[in-house]
């Protein structure tokens, strides 16, 4: 079953790549909800004119209309069904069938990441409600239940984000600042490593890890000399085996959110730079903003745009070429922070 493609554009805005995401349909694409309603979400519709989108309702594709009775997730024995109290159907073998559908036509370089809907029964892919039934009536409800995962969501997690390393978050969690701005993080650079693949030269990948070396360097120092190795190992007779091996590190390079320790020693690394050309004063006050950093007192987009504005203002190519100081198009995010759905 293969996602609607829809606000397709050009192959990249204001120097920077587009990530192709697949994001659930409800989320501002098609009044698909079971009340016939769909969600304005404000991250969402920011990232819009910056992403392609691949979008599905895998609800409908399963065959319920819209409007329609509400799906619940049932301990029913010893299985998890979709369940329809309602009507009294079980909707598990049109949604397993849409599910593996999905997999199957879905390659794993078509997309840069997923944006789910946060605890639905089909799409969420952590904390969705899982209800038990009293093992002879799924509509009979006993005991408190438990949180799992939706049918969709969990497969979608268990094969693009486990076994192929992709980014899978869902609107909720994205409401959390440190998630979304490691979520953009890592789209934006899956997306310019997709634009490396396509021109297919040893150049474009010594470029690329030229270009990420400081934003790698605060990720994953190890990660970071590995992919230096692997690019450093390429011979003119395996630059396909070359991009494969990189980019299976790069995923888990990028994997994980960087830690203030790991980001503070690349802002030294990049400080060190121009450091030499600043007065004691201006390297005072840098150095001030990265204890305030490590207290988590400002974000780190703060010490950053001061490194970049150096770069700028001694017209430093080394840095004005990092990544580091420009992951992701300025205009989709800001500092507001939920403070949920924080996980690490």
């Amino acid at each position: 079953m293969s996602p609607e493609s829809v606000n397709q554009k050009p192959a990249s805005a204001g120097g920077f790549p587009r990530p192709v995401l697949f994001i659930s349909r409800c989320l501002g694409f098609d009044s698909c909800r079971y009340n016939g309603e769909t969600i304005r979400d404000p991250f969402v519709e920011k990232l819009k004119p910056f992403v392609e989108t691949g979008t599905l309702c895998p609800e409908v594709e399963a065959g319920l209309g819209v409007p329609r009775a509400p799906v619940r997730i049932v301990l029913h024995g010893d299985r998890p069904i979709l369940y329809q109290p309602a009507t009294g159907k079980d909707i598990t073998p049109d949604m397993l069938a849409v599910t593996e559908a999905f997999r199957n036509e879905t390659q794993a370089g078509e997309f840069d990441g997923f944006i789910l809907k946060s605890r639905s029964p089909s799409c969420g892919f952590k904390d969705v409600k899982v209800y038990k039934s009293d093992g002879k009536d799924p509509r009979n409800i006993s005991g408190s239940g438990s949180r799992g995962t939706g049918f969709f969501g969990g497969a979608i997690a268990e094969t693009f984000m486990e076994k192929f390393g992709l980014p899978v978050e869902d609107e909720g969690r994205l409401l959390n600042f440190t998630i979304r701005e490691h979520f953009l993080l890592r789209i934006f650079t899956l997306a310019r490593f997709r634009m490396v693949k396509e021109s297919n030269t040893i150049q474009a990948l010594i470029d690329f890890h030229t270009d990420n070396k400081l934003l790698f360097l605060g990720m994953n120092e190890g990660g970071m000399r590995e992919l230096g190795r692997i690019t450093a190992a390429y011979n003119k007779k395996n630059l396909a085996d070359t991009l494969d091996s990189y980019e299976k590190e790069l995923k888990k390079t990028l994997v994980k959110p960087p830690s203030y320790k790991a980001m503070i020693n690349s802002l030294q690394h990049a400080f060190g730079h121009v450091s030499r050309d600043l007065l004691p004063k201006e390297r005072g006050f840098f150095l001030n903003l990265l204890e305030e950093y490590r207290d988590e007192r400002i974000p780190l987009s703060v010490p950053v745009k001061l490194i970049a504005s150096y770069a700028v203002r001694f017209d430093n190519g080394y840095l004005l070429r990092q990544n580091l100081l420009s992951p992701y198009p300025p205009g989709i995010t800001d500092i507001t922070d939920s403070g949920k759905g924080r996980d690490y």
